[in-house]
């Protein structure tokens, strides 16, 4: 098993949001630090919304090309 962590910075307001809620989005694609594109599921993102949206750095820990924790950094 590879584990992996790839940080993103997100910048999604609370408009975008709702089509998470909605059932429209049922996936994040967003370009990584490191330059590579990552895709993973809307879902993820549920616990870290605040009323502004999802904003801030995150690490995506990836076992075996699956999402295992999307992880607020500072």
């Amino acid at each position: 098993m590879k584990t992996e962590t790839i940080v993103v910075d997100l910048a999604i307001d609370a408009d975008e949001l709702k089509r998470l809620y909605r059932g429209i989005a049922r996936s994040v694609v967003a370009r990584a630090r490191d330059g590579r594109w990552v895709r993973f599921p809307a879902t993820a993102l549920r616990s870290h919304v605040a009323r502004a949206g999802v904003h801030g750095a995150f690490a995506l820990r990836i076992d075996d090309g699956r999402l295992k924790a999307l992880e607020r950094l500072g």
